[in-house]
């Protein structure tokens, strides 16, 4: 794997043989340089720590007598590294793994860590299971805003306002973030959660920011970075936190999370939606 490959050599929207063996060359990595040129952000100076977890929900392989076997899994990507992996890439390298053989779950689990860490550049982890589904928590819902909506794209930051008046420590969480795949169209949904200790960010504002993603077009942690990128341009804030928990699609979802350093990591948890 000599590095990313151009979003236009992906499998994404045309036909691909179903794999037959195991085979590390599916996995597509994708600069992450690229999208944060877009939104101003120096890829050699982040402005945040964070990581992608992935939820696998379709992983099975064949025991060493050729009996197969099923499981779940969870990949956490740091967003240090420098590349992404393009979700039917991975999609269709865990099917590669369906008529392979192994000798035990840690053996699967070992080679994937180690595909997707020579793919995203940097250590992934790797572990099986997933985490509990959300409890009930203090995130104030702010989709219940009784507001006039007009712009579903592009992104516009603009729509943001805060009231340098008021200092807060807020949790705040839409169930109504919605962006489409770069490549095909297909519709991404997610639920996004922003914890903020800074100025007050006006609700109904950040409603209308959130659904100005509704036509645009960009990878789930491409978004992710956005909106912290424009919250942490238009707020200031002391400390801030993003994390989207994107709905399942061909057995994977994507939970990409992105904070000011020091920022503890949320709990793993899933969405009723994934």
């Amino acid at each position: 794997m000599s590095g990313p490959t151009p979003t236009d050599a992906l499998p994404l929207g045309r036909h691909v043989d179903y794999p037959r063996e195991y085979d590390a060359g599916l996995l597509f990595p994708i600069a992450r340089a690229l999208g944060r040129e877009a939104i101003g952000v120096d890829d050699a100076a982040l402005p945040f720590v964070g990581v992608d977890r992935w939820h696998a929900y379709e992983l099975s392989w064949l025991d060493a007598r050729g009996k197969p076997r099923a499981g779940t899994a969870t990949f956490e990507v740091p967003a240090d590294s420098p590349r992404l992996v393009e979700s039917k890439s991975l999609k269709l390298y865990l099917n590669s793994f369906n008529a392979t053989r192994f000798d035990s779950e840690a053996a699967v689990l070992e080679r994937i860590a180690a595909d997707l860490s020579k793919a995203a550049g940097a250590p992934v982890l790797v572990r099986s299971g997933l985490p509990p589904m959300r409890g009930a928590d203090a995130a104030e819902c702010i989709d219940g805003q009784d507001v006039d909506i007009e712009i579903y794209g592009p992104p516009d930051a603009r729509l943001l306002k805060v009231d340098d008046s008021v200092m807060v420590d807020d949790t705040l969480r839409s169930d109504l973030l919605k962006s489409n795949c770069p490549v095909t169209g297909q519709p991404d949904w997610a639920t996004v959660v922003i914890a903020c200790r800074g100025p007050r960010i006006d609700r109904a504002g950040l409603l209308r920011y959130l659904v100005s993603f509704r036509d645009h077009a960009e990878f789930h942690e491409q978004c992710v970075e956005r909106i912290f990128n424009d919250l942490l341009s238009v707020a200031r804030p002391e400390r801030l936190s993003v994390e989207a928990r994107y709905t399942r699609r061909g057995g994977l979802d994507i939970n990409p999370w992105r904070a000011t350093p020091g920022v503890a990591r949320p709990a793993a948890v899933r969405e009723l939606r994934q």
